[in-house]
């Protein structure tokens, strides 16, 4: 209670918390306002009959069920996701626009911009599919006759401005709020589900009598003691030791300190799984207006508990990680840092043979954290094997988990930020809330 008295107290930080929920609470109203043309009724029976699973899901999961309910915000925040990513591994590889982010602040700007209007055509492309599945058995007796001839294109308007809207309340979240702005939405929509899911899966064991409860006790202790190994994957870093040459400039000594440069054990973040999901629902593609009539592999890549697909997944989980690692992480421009600041790792000559050994310290951390990332992101498939509901399973690791955990943890040490700066204590008696390392504005 002490602590949260101390949070009150600061007049910025209690302003950033009140901007950011009054801004979250906005969002998740516009959740719950059905595009124009839509019958709420009709919409309601169709989300009960349709199965929001696979590729679907995972649209539906982060934009906090607006996807299956037809809302105006149904696109959510993917489409600028989508967007940054693409803009974030084109200035890595494309040089001019590595010069452009290298000009600082007005280069920034520039790709932010970019980004802008990529999202405005990823979103025109992305509406026009989903007016396509509106028009699908279930959903399509929910638009009104008289309304046909103009829901097309009011449909494609209406989620673009959508779109833009939900960008901009997180971009105002960013400047005016607490935490990473984007990262909050798409984990608000994540939240949002979590009450109905444990609804449901109590629901279902209580069905089971007194032997379904304890069961359900045992899932909620799983269900923490993975949350806590996730917290410490997100935190987990390698200290390489790092000294300073002294300078004496005039009367004063500068330098001379010993540092240490963080190595962390998930550099990618959430990203392999991002891609790696992104690469598995292609096969899903094929039937994607008729997935209970697939058959072989397309099956197979629908069904997130079936073995083959859960071997492949952590596969690709594992190659992406080294993949995006070996693009963000850049051993010989470190090493050419801190030879130009004086560093130097002690027992290592400075430049070549400084990054060789930056990289070969980071390619055995990397191993054991791809290993455990792969095995967070089949978790999901493990609990509906054993017979947990679909719903509830999905917060047992897998992308919603980790967003989860990295978004909580970030804003959390913001707060603490605050409350140091004004020499109040942390969050914890013990230990400090060490935040995630943000890569981009996607971090999700």
């Amino acid at each position: 209670m002490q602590t949260l008295k101390n949070i009150w107290a600061i007049e910025d930080l209690r302003n950033k918390i009140v901007v950011t929920l009054a801004l979250v609470l906005t969002y998740r109203f516009g959740n719950h306002i059905v595009l124009p043309g839509l019958d709420p009724n009709g919409i309601e029976a169709a989300q009960k009959a349709a199965k929001s699973t696979g590729l679907l899901g995972i649209f539906d999961m982060f934009a906090g069920g607006g996807f299956s309910q037809a809302s105006i915000l149904a696109l959510g925040i993917m489409p600028y996701i989508s967007a940054s990513i693409f803009m974030q591994l084109m200035t890595i590889l494309v040089p001019q626009l590595q010069k452009v982010q290298k000009e600082g602040e007005s280069g920034r700007k520039k790709i932010n911009q970019w980004t802008r209007y990529l999202t405005v055509i990823v979103t025109l492309f992305q509406a026009g599919a989903y007016v396509a599945y509106l028009n699908s058995p279930g959903y399509a007796e929910a638009i009104l006759p008289a309304y046909k001839p103009f829901f097309w294109f009011s449909t494609v308007v209406t989620l673009t401005a959508g779109t833009l809207f939900v960008m901009w309340l997180g971009e105002k979240i960013q400047d005016k709020g607490l935490g990473n702005g984007t990262s909050i939405i798409i984990m608000v929509g994540i939240l949002s589900r979590f009450p109905q899911s444990v609804i449901q899966e109590f629901s279902a064991k209580g069905e089971r009598g007194g032997g379904g409860l304890l069961v359900f006790l045992i899932e909620i202790a799983i269900l923490i003691t993975i949350i806590m190994g996730l917290i410490i994957l997100v935190q987990g870093v390698r200290k390489i030791p790092v000294n300073y040459a002294k300078q004496i400039i005039g009367n004063r000594q500068f330098g001379g300190a010993r540092q240490f440069l963080p190595v962390k054990v998930n550099s990618a973040g959430v990203m392999p799984i991002i891609f790696a999901q992104a690469i598995m629902f292609l096969p899903t593609l094929v039937s994607f207006t008729n997935i209970d009539s697939a058959q072989g592999i397309v099956k197979i890549f629908n069904d997130h508990s079936n073995a083959w697909y859960m071997v492949i997944y952590a596969v690709m989980v594992i190659g992406f990680t080294f993949l995006y690692t070996a693009l963000i992480f850049n051993p010989k421009q470190i090493a050419e840092d801190l030879k130009r600041n004086n560093g130097f790792i002690p027992g290592v000559k400075p430049g070549q043979p400084t990054a060789d050994y930056i990289g070969s310290i980071m390619d055995k951390i990397t191993l054991p954290g791809a290993i455990f990332l792969a095995f967070v992101g089949i978790l999901p498939g493990f609990a509906q094997r054993l017979h947990v509901t679909q719903g509830f399973s999905t917060f047992f690791g897998g992308t919603s988990l980790l967003i989860m955990v990295g978004v909580i943890l970030d804003t959390l040490q913001q707060i603490e930020t605050h409350l140091l700066m004004r020499q109040y204590d942390g969050l914890m008696k013990g230990g400090r809330v060490q935040g995630r390392q943000t890569v981009s504005t996607t971090t999700i």
